[in-house]
C-alpha cells in the first residue's frame, strides 16, 4: 500500500510541476475511488499540495518564471481562506463538497477554452492590493474545502481576465497554493482531520515528481501546454461523474 500511495504522489508532483495546481483535482478523485471518504481523501490532499507547492515554486523562481509581487496579496488571502475553511468542511455534506468540485472543474475550461493567448508581458493586466486579497480569501475558502489548492480557479482568472501570458500562470497558480495549502494544513493538524501517514508519504513521492513536471512544463510550447491543461480539467471532470453518478 505504502508503495502504491508513493507511486501517486510521484505522477501528482509531476502534474503539479507541469500545470501548476496543487494535485488536488487529481488526487482527490483517484483516493475516492481506492474508497476513501471525501473528507479524508481532502485532508491527504492538502499535505500533498504543500509539499509540491513549495518546492515547485522554489524551482519556478529559480528559473525565472514566478515573480512575486502582486502573487504576495492573492496569497495572503489564500492562507487566510485557507484557514477559514477548516472550520466549514466538518459541517458541509460531502455531496455538496462534490457538486462544488465538478463546479469549478467546468469554470476552469470555460474560461481557459474562451480565453486568447497572451504572450506579451506588456498586456498583462493589474488590480488593486486589496481587490486581489479579496480574490485570494475567496479563492482558499472555497478551494481548500474541497482539497485543491486553489489554482484551478486562479490559472483560468489570470489568463482569462488579467491576460497574463499561460505559463507565467501556471506558475503563480502553483504559488498560490503554498499559502491557501500551509493553512488549509495547519487548520486540519489543529482539528484532526488529516492522517499524517499516507500525508506524508504521497506528499514526499509528490517532491521527486513536481522536478520533473517543471522541467517538462519548460519545454512545452505555450499553446500546447494550454491544450494539455484543459484535456487534464476534462479526465478530471470524467473522473468525478463516474464517481458520483454511475459508480
Amino acid at each position: 500500500m505504502d508503495f502504491i500511495l508513493a507511486a501517486i504522489g510521484l505522477g501528482i508532483g509531476a502534474l503539479s510541476g507541469f500545470f501548476g495546481i496543487g494535485g488536488g483535482t487529481v488526487l482527490v478523485p483517484i483516493l475516492l475511488l481506492m474508497g476513501l471518504e471525501m473528507k479524508a481523501a481532502v485532508g491527504i490532499s492538502i499535505m500533498q499540495m504543500a509539499f509540491s507547492s513549495v518546492f515547485g515554486s522554489y524551482l519556478n523562481y529559480r528559473k525565472g518564471s514566478l515573480e512575486l509581487g502582486e502573487g504576495i496579496f492573492v496569497g495572503l488571502g489564500g492562507f487566510v481562506g485557507g484557514y477559514i475553511s477548516a472550520y466549514l468542511t466538518s459541517h458541509i455534506p460531502d455531496s455538496v463538497l462534490q457538486y462544488t468540485f465538478i463546479s469549478f472543474v467546468l469554470f476552469a475550461l470555460y474560461r481557459l477554452t474562451t480565453s486568447s493567448e497572451n504572450h506579451e508581458e506588456s498586456e498583462t493586466k493589474t488590480l488593486p492590493k486589496w481587490l486581489l486579497f479579496v480574490i485570494g480569501l475567496g479563492i482558499g475558502v472555497i478551494a481548500i474545502s474541497i482539497g485543491v489548492g486553489g489554482s484551478i480557479i486562479l490559472i483560468p482568472i489570470l489568463s482569462g481576465l488579467l491576460h497574463y501570458p499561460i505559463k507565467k500562470a501556471v506558475s503563480a497558480g502553483l504559488f498560490f497554493v503554498v499559502f491557501s495549502s500551509m493553512a488549509g494544513l495547519l487548520g486540519r493538524i489543529l482539528h484532526g482531520h488529516i492522517d499524517l501517514k499516507y500525508g506524508m508519504i504521497i506528499g514526499i513521492g509528490s517532491l521527486f515528481g513536481v522536478y520533473f513536471g517543471i522541467w517538462l512544463k519548460d519545454k512545452v510550447h505555450a499553446k500546447n501546454h494550454k491544450l494539455f491543461i484543459v484535456g487534464m480539467y476534462l479526465f478530471i471532470l470524467s473522473i468525478m461523474s463516474y464517481k458520483m453518478f454511475i459508480k
